[in-house]
C-alpha cells in the first residue's frame, strides 16, 4: 500500500476485523504431548517438573476440592503473606498472575501504547513479544552471541520509544545466564522511565554461588520488576500461578487492569505449601544438577554441540545442518522412539532441540537414541 493510499475503513468492513497487527503475531506453540503411533511417550518437551510436585502441595490441593463454587481472594493474601515471609519483601509490592506469562501481559498493558517498543534478546521467551505485539507496539531483538544476553547488544536497541527490556536470566531456550554485574551495568545505562523485568523462571536451577535473581536489587530500583513462578521448580504447572516484584507504584498500576480472580482457591493453597516444602525443592534442583552435567558430557561426548553450560532444567543440543542428521531428522527419530523433544523453530534456533532433564531411565534413552540417531 502506498503511503497516500487511504487507510482501511474497519467500521465498514464486511465482517469484524481484529485491529492491525494482531493476525501478524505467531500464536504461542507450546511443547508436543503426543507422538503419532506411540503410547505414554515420555514427554521433555516443555521442561515441566520430572519429579512431580511436593506431596504437601497435592494434599493442600485437594483439601480445596470442596471449594470450587467459590471466588478466589482475589488479593491472594495466603500467598503474598508467604511469598512476603518467605523471601522479606513487602507484601504490598507483590503481583499475582495466571502464571508469570500474566504478569508480562499485564507489564505490556500498563506500559505500552502504539509506536512504542520493548527490547529483548533474539532467542528471548515468546510470551514478552506476543504481549507486546497485542498492544500494537514494537519488539526490537538484540543480538546473543554465544547464545546469551549481550548487554551492549542490548543498549543498541534501546530508544525514545523503548518502555520496557525483558531479560530473562536465565534464559529460555538458550539456558545461558548472565553475571549480575551485567544486570546492573545495563540497569545503570538505561533512561530511568524504561521498566528492566527480569524473567526469573529458572532461576532456582541456577546453582553457581555467584548467581543472583535480582530481589534484593529490585528493593531499592524504581523500575525493575523480578519475575517467578511455580510452575518449574515448584511443579505446579497446570495450576498457574506466578508473581512479580515491583515498585509499589508499578504494583498499583498492574491492579488497576487485571481481572479479579486470575488465580484458583486450590492454586493459591498449593503454591503455599509447595513454598514451605524446601525438601522437594532441593530434591529437584540436586536431580537437575546432576543429570545436566552428565547429559550435557555424554551428548557432546556424541559429537553434538550443547549450548551452554545450561543454567535451567533443560539442555539446548545443536545438530549439523546434513540431511539426516538435522535437527528435524533428530526430532523424528527421537519422536518414534517414544521420547519427545522441543523444536525452536519459533525461537529463530532451528538447529536445535531443547530436551527437558528426565529420570535417570529418560536421560539414558535420549542418550542412546541420539547415539543410534548419529551413526544410523
Amino acid at each position: 500500500m502506498s503511503d497516500d493510499a487511504p487507510a482501511f475503513d474497519r467500521a465498514r468492513a464486511s465482517r469484524p476485523v481484529p485491529k492491525p497487527g494482531i493476525m501478524d503475531i505467531h500464536a504461542y506453540v507450546p511443547g508436543k504431548a503426543q507422538a503419532e503411533g506411540v503410547d505414554n511417550p515420555v514427554k521433555l518437551s516443555a521442561n515441566e517438573n520430572v519429579l512431580g510436585s511436593s506431596e504437601a502441595a497435592r494434599e493442600a490441593y485437594l483439601a480445596h476440592a470442596g471449594d470450587m463454587q467459590m471466588y478466589p481472594d482475589s488479593r491472594t493474601t495466603i500467598l503474598r503473606k508467604a511469598i512476603a515471609e518467605r523471601f522479606r519483601l513487602e507484601p504490598e509490592r507483590l503481583i499475582f498472575g495466571c502464571g508469570s506469562d500474566e504478569v508480562f501481559a499485564l507489564l505490556n498493558q500498563v506500559f505500552l501504547e502504539p509506536g512504542d517498543n520493548i527490547v529483548q534478546g533474539e532467542f528471548g521467551f515468546a510470551a514478552f513479544a506476543i504481549g507486546a505485539r497485542a498492544c500494537q507496539a514494537e519488539v526490537k531483538l538484540a543480538k546473543e552471541p554465544g547464545y546469551r544476553i549481550d548487554v551492549d547488544e542490548v543498549l543498541k536497541q534501546v530508544d525514545d520509544r523503548t518502555r520496557l527490556v525483558f531479560i530473562a536470566n536465565p534464559g529460555n531456550p538458550t539456558g545461558t545466564w548472565i553475571p549480575f554485574s551485567e544486570v546492573l551495568r545495563l540497569h545503570a545505562a538505561l533512561p530511568p522511565s524504561v521498566v528492566l523485568v527480569l524473567d526469573g523462571a529458572y532461576s532456582e536451577f541456577a546453582t553457581d554461588p555467584s548467581f543472583q535473581d535480582g530481589l534484593d536489587f529490585a528493593r531499592g530500583a524504581d523500575n525493575v520488576v523480578v519475575t517467578h513462578t511455580f510452575s518449574k521448580l515448584h511443579g505446579l504447572a497446570a495450576l498457574r500461578v506466578g508473581w512479580g516484584y515491583a515498585p509499589v507504584e508499578i504494583a498499583a498500576a498492574v491492579d488497576r487492569i487485571r481481572l479479579p480472580f486470575n488465580t484458583s482457591i486450590a492454586g493459591q493453597h498449593a503454591a503455599v505449601a509447595a513454598l514451605a516444602d524446601e525438601d522437594f525443592q532441593a530434591r529437584s534442583i540436586a536431580h537437575v544438577e546432576q543429570w545436566r552435567s552428565w547429559l550435557t558430557q555424554q551428548i557432546g561426548g556424541i559429537g553434538l554441540e550443547v549450548v551452554g553450560p545450561s543454567a535451567t532444567n533443560f539442555v539446548l543440543v545443536g545438530f549439523p545442518k546434513t540431511p539426516g542428521r538435522s535437527a528435524a531428522d533428530a526430532d523424528e527419530f527421537l519422536s518414534r522412539r517414544g521420547l519427545l523433544t522441543r523444536r525452536v523453530v519459533n525461537y529463530g534456533l532451528p538447529d536445535h532441540l531443547r530436551v527437558t532433564i528426565g529420570l535417570e531411565e529418560h536421560n539414558r534413552a535420549v542418550v542412546d537414541a541420539l547415539a543410534d540417531f548419529m551413526k544410523a
